[in-house]
């Protein structure tokens, strides 16, 4: 098995870099890039959606991506410990009829000892928003790394 760095036990610098590769990650909107990520058996809560394994990842992220349109996503660490990680998100989207929407949650992680992530659980609420009250555009500029990103 190919290891996944940076690799737990987590510090600070590590749990930072493990969140902004996420991010990235995740901003492509590309799932199979995402599901690499992931043990071939992981186990994720997403809402009320229980998905398990990287199969079940592809196809949960591609039918996604087609109803939560120019996703744009924004990650903080909030604590990690060893081999755990939590983080506080924020990601920007629309749907098919144009309407937009803010949705924030939280993540639990556990990573396997190369790096992968076994168990992912997600707690998420939408907010509909205009237009006008968008803030995330497209995957944070570099000037823009580890900065938090404030709640609103």
């Amino acid at each position: 098995m190919t290891d996944r760095p940076p690799l737990p036990p987590f510090t600070v610098e590590t749990a930072l870099q493990k969140v902004q590769a996420a991010e990235d990650a995740w901003n492509t909107c590309e799932p199979e890039k995402v599901a690499a990520a992931y043990t071939l058996e992981s186990a994720w809560r997403n809402r009320d959606t229980f998905v398990t394994g990287r199969d079940e990842i592809v196809g949960f992220l591609a039918a996604k991506w087609e109803r939560e349109l120019d996703y744009a996503l924004r990650k903080n660490l909030w604590a990690f410990h060893e081999n755990r990680i939590a983080v506080r998100f924020q990601y920007e989207s629309h749907d098919t009829t144009g309407q937009w929407w803010r949705s924030y949650g939280n993540e639990l992680w556990e990573f396997d000892e190369h790096g992968l992530m076994r168990r992912r659980e997600a707690s998420i609420n939408d907010l509909a928003i205009s237009e006008a009250e968008r803030r995330i555009f497209g995957p944070r500029p570099a000037s823009e790394r580890g900065q938090e990103f404030p709640i609103r």
